[in-house]
């Protein structure tokens, strides 16, 4: 299992167009991909579940991949946080 620590940093937080990104990225690979958000967790390969996060600007969330390519789905997860989506 990987984990790694997910900072909202775009200032519209994630809505509809991070969401998809955020799924469609996530349906690439083969490992089990969960977003966890206080007491939340969501299946990162779903987009109303990524949604209903209700995920601000500067929400710290924890995302856990477990599988055969976790470490990769984990470091591609992670580089769009850092990329703000590419909105900024």
């Amino acid at each position: 299992m990987t984990e790694k620590i997910l900072t909202v940093k775009n200032r519209a937080g994630v809505h509809a167009r991070p969401a998809a990104l955020i799924t469609q990225t996530a349906n690439k690979f083969a490992s089990e991909i969960m977003i966890r958000k206080d007491d939340m967790t969501v299946n990162a390969k779903s987009i109303m579940g990524v949604i209903t996060m209700g995920a601000v600007y500067d929400t710290q969330l924890v995302l856990i991949a477990d599988g055969s390519d976790e470490k990769q789905a984990a470091q591609t997860i992670f580089e769009l946080f850092e990329s703000k989506f590419d909105e900024d």
